[in-house]
């Protein structure tokens, strides 16, 4: 009876191990210090398996925070230091801002254009609670995706939130020294 109610025990946990998977981690590495993010890749999977390509490929590396506005985000993934655009290479995720998810301090989401469905390799970091991006509360009623947390470095988010910002052409919010995302690696799968 004893060997039996073990090798119950341990059927069970292997099972609930194997049900309880735990959310990827990134680290983000920059020239102000390291970032990392839990990924939620239960409540915005498409969005998760989007990005990961992207860390996968390299895509991000040498990019950087190209808008950085106080009190609100820091943005990257889509330019180099001088302000040339990284085109991206996978097509856009559909937008899953409905995912119970908000726009809160230290939540990474999804920049997009007005088309809900338009998000691609952009993203940003909440430097405030920004509910009014959350899902129900734009005009089109869809939101921007939020896919993680800041689990570590929060304090270098808001050190690139304090760099001073200037207008390079059209853009606004450029820091005047780049932000450079050196690197974006899975820590944990």
């Amino acid at each position: 009876m004893m060997r039996f109610f073990i090798t119950f025990l341990a059927t069970l946990f292997i099972s609930i191990s194997a049900i309880a998977k735990e959310n990827p981690v990134v680290k983000i590495e920059t020239n102000m210090g390291n970032i990392y993010i839990e990924l939620y890749s239960d409540k915005a999977p498409k969005t998760v398996e989007n990005f990961l390509k992207y860390v996968k490929d390299g895509f991000y590396n040498g990019l950087i925070f190209h808008r950085v506005i106080p009190n609100f985000v820091i943005q990257g993934g889509g330019f180099y230091p001088d302000m040339k655009y990284k085109q991206p290479t996978h097509p856009p995720v559909v937008n899953e801002s409905d995912n119970g998810l908000s726009n809160l301090r230290g939540t990474i989401a999804m920049a997009r254009t007005q088309n809900p469905h338009s998000a691609n390799s952009q993203f940003y970091i909440n430097l405030n609670d920004n509910t009014f991006l959350d899902y129900g509360r734009t005009p089109q009623k869809w939101g921007y995706t939020v896919f993680g947390k800041v689990i570590k470095g929060m304090d270098v988010v808001d050190k690139i939130s304090k760099v001073k910002t200037t207008s390079v052409g059209y853009f606004r919010d450029v820091p005047v020294e780049p932000v450079i995302i050196k690197s974006i690696k899975i820590e944990k799968p």
